[in-house]
């Protein structure tokens, strides 16, 4: 049996955007506005969708959250994550602590709580 995490408990918010990418981790970049991260930068949540001029998107602030990752793959459990710099995250001591729930490392996948 497949388990899938897709939205649960899942809450966002939309704000201005520029250049980020649907299913990336996110920053807030000031006043009701998000940016793409930077390696090692801690995420406020991850993008759902963005609006088609690219100026808008819809951001997953809390619930569960599947993005890509780098590097050596989580842990199941409490785990530090930041941004890699590319769209995804990493296991980073430097991180902020998220409850990982699955791992695929064939897809380089994490599930996480946001």
């Amino acid at each position: 049996m497949k388990l899938s995490y897709e939205g649960i408990g899942q809450w966002a918010a939309t704000f201005a955007c520029d250049g980020v990418e649907a299913g990336a981790p996110v920053k807030i970049s000031g006043s009701g506005t998000v940016a793409a991260c930077g390696n090692g930068d801690q995420f406020c949540g991850q993008v759902i969708s963005c609006a088609r001029d690219g100026k808008a998107c819809a951001v997953a602030l809390g619930g569960m959250a599947t993005v890509a990752y780098t590097g050596t793959a989580p842990a199941a459990g409490w785990v530090n994550l930041s941004a890699n710099g590319s769209g995804g995250v990493k296991a980073d001591s430097a991180g902020r602590s998220y409850l990982v729930t699955a791992v695929d490392t064939a897809a380089k996948m994490v599930t996480f709580v946001l």
